[in-house]
């Protein structure tokens, strides 16, 4: 099985989204990023407005207009957090 990544999406008021990922990938200040398991430790500021796509096993991917936030690659996963997070429906996140 390949690696996973521990993802954590987390608004506000509540846990959005956690589980095991192949791949994330957000548009920060600095650019889109992509992490995938084995990542170096860093902090990036979501960009407004930005998406995060989570790219699961087999292929299946969930993604979320985000607002505001950070994201958190550390050696236990990846850590999104965001003022707010809405799902996107399959049509609009391709």
């Amino acid at each position: 099985m390949a690696q996973q990544l521990h993802v954590e999406l987390v608004a506000v008021e509540e846990k959005v989204w956690s589980g095991d990922a192949e791949m994330v990938v957000a548009r920060t200040t600095e650019g889109e990023l992509g992490v995938l398991p084995g990542h170096a430790p860093l902090l990036g500021q979501l960009a407004e407005p930005g998406q995060v796509r989570i790219k699961l096993a087999g292929g299946e991917q969930v993604s979320y207009e985000v607002a505001g936030g950070f994201l958190s690659v550390s050696a236990e996963g990846v850590t999104i957090l965001a003022e707010s997070a809405t799902p996107v429906s399959a049509a609009q996140s391709r």
